[in-house]
């Protein structure tokens, strides 16, 4: 299935297990991006977001590698973020029982596989930065996806690949 953000309630409708192409704009966000945020506001429109838990290498302004982090170090700081409309979330590894509670009737957690950090530059294209006294690693960055491979790891139902 293809996908494209901002994410609606189409999201609602997929399955965990289910594989799409996501394209459109995501924004990266590690630990310190969540906690500026929560301070300083969101530098983007959440309504419909994804957030890729990601710190990606940029160089010349062209994104070299995309790997996710994993995305268990954000769980505390997640909630917020759903509550703020944020629909997606793109990492590795899974999250809490309170995040899948959190995605029920709103979102879906994607996973992408570590180790693929090429391939999902390959996807991608820098379209601006946020936070950039962040760092590069956790700078919000602005990134126009074209059909990344994702599969649902969590639906918003409640059904957790991880948990299997």
């Amino acid at each position: 299935m293809k996908l494209t953000t901002p994410l609606g309630d189409e999201v609602l409708s997929l399955n965990a297990g289910d594989r799409v192409l996501l394209s459109g704009t995501v924004y990266t966000a590690r630990d310190e991006a969540h906690l500026k945020i929560q301070e300083a506001g969101f530098p983007f429109d959440p309504k419909g977001a994804v957030l890729y838990h990601c710190g990606p290498v940029i160089q010349h302004d062209e994104v070299v590698a995309a790997g996710p982090t994993t995305s268990a170090r954000m769980n505390a700081l997640t909630k917020p973020m759903l509550d703020a409309g944020v629909r997606g979330l793109i990492g590795k590894g899974g999250m809490s029982d309170e995040v899948v509670e959190a995605l029920r009737g709103r979102g879906v957690y994607f996973a992408f596989t570590g180790g693929c950090a090429a391939l999902a530059a390959s996807c991608m294209k820098l379209k601006g930065c946020h936070y950039p006294e962040l760092g590069m690693a956790e700078a919000v960055w602005e990134i126009e996806l074209t059909d990344l491979p994702l599969v649902v790891a969590i639906d918003s139902k409640g059904k957790n690949l991880f948990k299997r």
